[in-house]
């Protein structure tokens, strides 16, 4: 009875898809590279959400969905003629392509005849550009991993890091958008290390070794899994996975953790202590129902037994979902599956059948229908944003230890670093305060705890020149012993400074001058600018016509306004008062004294009595009148 209503519905809903005007098919294509962790799971993802579509008459009122699947084996090339051989056979969109060197390729070809390509994880940032309008992106783009990777660095004090990436779209476009948002936290990438994509050990070998001659100890590997343990293997074999080291694997790292787990032991011995990015996807009913049925879609239709399911597993199984519901939109909008002929490939004369081409005309409605969807599956809310990408990009921060790996935190656009699920916080005003950024903490290389500092003093980088004043006096400032001993005030200083710096500052200290005679400060800072010398360290004096020449630092020695006068030993006795003045001032100041009393008794002895008298008594009147003018006030 059940069977023959199920079959009742199913009729009235084809009557209903031929009475509106809608097909009974609709063809879809994907373009997967199969043997990949990637492509493995997506092709069961797939297989599995066409089923539920069809399986479902509400979702496309009876209509329903033929998907033609092809192998493009990670070429472009192949990608191009598998999309060629899908177009032709009148399809309206594509799922895929898998990755970014065969997404460049083949949205070429989709911009030409209007058709929208669904990718799940194509994750090139350059792919959202204006350049390909019919480029939809159903993950998170590597924007948002390099920026979430940037703000590791800076959580952790560290300024410069290494790049190591696969020489193709995907790694140099993620690596240039490393850069720009390490630029944007005041960082920077100290060195890139690109690999072919076909890199040999050897190959990889000579990178490694030029890395590890370097002074970051900061390394972000952006690759593909074929090459990615490789890089990890050689970096143990030349002991790049010690103590001090720092090791930051983009996504593909924890794709093919969740893919092929459990690791073999000797892999997993190469990635102790290693930092990697896993795509967040928000816990649900839809997700945990998913799960559940993971294992018997393994066991049932793959021959090696049970493959991991990873987070392009959920964008893979939604991609077909968001796209049933953007084609259920399109017919409600009153588009219809039409194709006409490309007049520019009409003319084009050969046997590659390119006239048999067609564009769609609906392509521009679908794909507003595809950016414009609104719905959750089981990687979380499917919506796009202004710039196409979608909304609440989140990734979970994992540590690899042991046997297996432990989640120290999340990342998310919103608020940054935390260790508290991203969809707790959308609730909240968003909070990026350097004081809200944490992350549990971290085994590192090397089984520690200690965060590394970083970096270290380079074995290839030039050291700098610092010129030093072999002077003769004032030697606690700067004192030069032999050619390699340098000592005094001022060197402390500028090793202090040094020390405080969070890279490492080789440099060489150079005695300017012979010893026996000061040399002159001037001659030095112009040795600067000639480039002699890189910089000046002593007791140099911040004259006019240096700074012409070079910068100073703030002074750290403050002299001010002083007298600079003899210091003499001072000898104190009895006669100390005579000290103010000179013998010659005492003897002017006795004649002084004698010629007044001269001078008064002259005027005075005729009328004065005090004056008068016995010659004993005028001179001793003359000598005390003389004294007591300088104390006295007389009257008239």
């Amino acid at each position: 009875m059940l069977l023959m209503i199920f079959y009742c519905e199913l009729f009235v809903y084809r009557i209903t898809a031929q009475a509106s005007g809608r097909p009974s098919v609709v063809n879809i294509g994907a373009l997967l590279s199969f043997n990949t962790n990637v492509g493995k799971v997506a092709k069961l993802a797939i297989k599995a959400a066409v089923d539920d579509v069809n399986s479902d008459p509400t979702t496309l009122g009876g209509t329903k969905l033929k998907l033609q699947m092809q192998d493009c084996n990670h070429s472009g090339f192949l990608a191009l003629a598998e999309a060629l051989h899908l177009m032709e056979g009148q399809t309206v969109a594509i799922i895929g392509p898998q990755d970014a060197v065969t997404a460049h390729v083949v949205s070429h070809v989709a911009n030409e005849l209007q058709v929208p390509l669904l990718s799940f994880s194509a994750t090139d940032p350059t792919l959202s550009s204006l350049q390909f309008p019919y480029f939809v992106r159903t993950t998170q783009s590597d924007q948002y991993q390099m920026a979430a990777i940037a703000e590791i660095v800076d959580h952790y004090g560290w300024r410069e890091v290494i790049a190591i990436y696969v020489d193709d779209d995907h790694g140099r476009n993620g690596i240039a958008a490393l850069g720009d948002t390490l630029a944007a936290k005041r960082c920077r990438i100290s060195f890139k290390a690109p690999l072919s994509v076909e890199a040999t050990e050897d190959e990889i070998t000579d990178l490694l070794v030029k890395v590890a001659l370097t002074e970051s100890r900061i390394i972000v590997v952006h690759t593909h899994y074929n090459r990615g343990p490789v890089v990890f293997h050689v970096a143990q074999y030349l002991g790049m996975l010690g103590t001090g080291y720092v090791w930051i694997a983009t996504s593909w790292l924890s794709t093919a953790l969740d893919t092929n787990s459990p690791f073999p032991s000797d892999v997993m011995d190469d990635i102790q202590g290693v930092l990697t990015l896993r795509t967040y996807t928000p816990d649900s009913v839809l997700k945990r129902k998913f799960i559940s049925r993971w294992r018997n879609l393994t066991d049932a239709k793959t021959p090696n037994g049970y493959i991991g399911l990873n987070a392009y597993g959920f964008y893979a199984y939604d991609t077909v979902w968001l796209l049933a519901r953007a084609i259920n939109s399109f017919f409600k909008q009153g588009g219809n599956l039409s194709f006409s002929k490309d007049s520019r490939l009409s003319d084009i004369q050969g046997h590659l059948r390119l006239d048999s081409l067609r564009i769609f005309n609906g392509g521009n409605l679908l794909r507003d229908s595809i950016l414009q969807a609104n719905m959750t599956g089981t990687a979380g809310p499917a919506r796009f944003n202004s710039h196409g990408d979608l909304i609440n990009p989140a990734y979970e921060i994992i540590n690899v230890i042991g046997t297996g790996y432990r989640r120290i935190g999340y990342w998310s656009n919103y608020s940054g670093l935390s260790v508290v699920r991203p969809e707790t916080l959308y609730s909240k005003p968003p909070n990026r305060s350097s004081s809200n950024q944490r992350l549990y903490s971290v085994i590192w290389p090397g089984q520690t705890t200690q965060k590394p500092r970083g970096w270290v003093f380079p074995n290839n980088g030039r050291h700098l020149r610092i010129g030093v004043p072999n002077r003769v006096s004032f030697r606690e400032f700067v004192s030069v012993k032999g050619s390699e001993m340098t000592s005094g005030f001022c060197i402390d200083v500028f090793t202090a400074a040094i020390n405080l710096l969070p890279y490492a500052v080789p440099y060489k200290l150079i005695p300017f001058g012979d010893g026996h005679n000061n040399p002159s400060c001037t001659e030095l800072v112009r040795l600067i600018t000639a480039g002699v010398y890189d910089a000046a360290v002593g007791d140099i004096a911040i004259i006019t016509n240096r700074t012409k020449m070079a910068d100073f630092t703030q002074p750290y020695i403050e002299s001010g306004l002083v007298v600079v006068a003899p210091v003499r030993k001072l000898n104190s006795n009895a006669w100390a008062f005579l000290s103010p003045f000179t013998p010659m001032m005492w003897g002017v100041t006795a004649v002084f004294f004698l010629a007044v009393g001269a001078v008064v008794w002259i005027l005075e002895h005729r009328l004065n009595d005090e004056f008068r008298g016995p010659p004993k008594r005028q001179v001793v009147t003359i000598l005390w009148f003389s004294f007591s003018t300088m104390f006295f006030a007389h009257s008239k």
